[in-house]
């Protein structure tokens, strides 16, 4: 599933080529996503000027010259491409807007977990959006935010981070890579770890998901970005995807356990 840093990759190689760009046409050809598109979905969106392309958690938001906005969710295999008027289309492409300068944004979904939404100006707030918590590279996220929000929480300290609630962006692969770099095993009970922890780990999620957006995300499954390539980060993996192999900084092998449903990664020697 995509996750932040993918989601950050495809917002700043889909940004350079919409901004100021007019929607001029709407063709849906399959409303079925995890949240349907609406019937009124090309009359809300035709004629609309895309004025700015920003990000929240792992929606995309396309801020439009009226004050309405578009929220696009890639789900586990979604894609947004930017194409050429009359590229052929394939078995699972969506959506289509197609923009004054002869290009066009094209949602491409196999699973259709996905969604693209309207969010018209006169709801100030959505229902995806009101309940997230901080973004993590954002001033209002730290080690003493984790620590205070933590107090006498026993759920593992791996689906606390990972509780969108809590912080946004820090997902299965990112989470096991900071909760490495920050020494603490993911079993750790939330309300156990310790404020130096907290201030270590807040530290390790903020440069974890910096080096992955640098890198153009981590290839799992179907990702990719808009331009239709693969992101590297995987290259730089420590702990996820990786049991059984010894620990790129101890030798230790890497131990492997369902946390949360989630494979859960981490190394016994350098992880306490």
């Amino acid at each position: 599933m995509p996750e932040l840093p993918e989601v950050e990759t495809v917002r700043r190689g889909v940004e350079p080529h919409v901004l100021g760009r007019r929607i001029i046409e709407v063709t849906v050809r399959d409303a079925r996503l995890r949240w349907p598109i609406p019937a009124d979905f090309a009359d809300f969106a035709r004629h609309q000027q895309i004025n700015a392309v920003s990000r929240r958690g792992k929606y995309l938001i396309f801020a439009l010259d009226s004050g309405d906005r578009l929220i696009v969710h890639l789900g586990m295999t979604g894609r947004v491409l930017v194409l050429d008027a009359g590229h052929p289309v394939i078995k699972h492409d969506h959506l289509d807007l197609l923009l004054d300068d002869g290009r066009l944004l094209r949602y491409h979904d196999p699973r259709r977990f996905g969604a693209v939404l309207p969010w018209p100006k006169d709801a100030p707030g959505h229902v995806l959006i009101d309940s997230l918590g901080p973004e993590p590279l954002s001033d209002a996220f730290s080690g003493a935010y984790l620590y205070e929000r933590s107090r006498h929480k026993k759920v593992a300290v791996k689906s606390f981070v990972m509780d969108g609630q809590v912080v946004v962006g820090a997902g299965n692969i990112y989470a096991a890579e900071s909760l490495f770099r920050a020494g603490v095993r993911p079993t750790r009970p939330a309300g156990r770890v310790t404020r130096a922890e907290y201030s270590r780990l807040a530290d390790s999620i903020r440069e974890v998901l910096r080096e992955a957006i640098t890198q153009g995300g981590t290839t799992l499954r179907d990702f990719a970005g808009a331009d239709g390539v693969s992101g590297y980060f995987q290259q730089d993996l420590y702990v996820y995807g990786r049991e059984g192999l010894p620990c790129r900084i101890c030798g230790t092998p890497i131990n492997s356990m369902r946390l949360g449903n989630r494979a859960s990664c981490w190394c016994p020697g350098c992880q306490r």
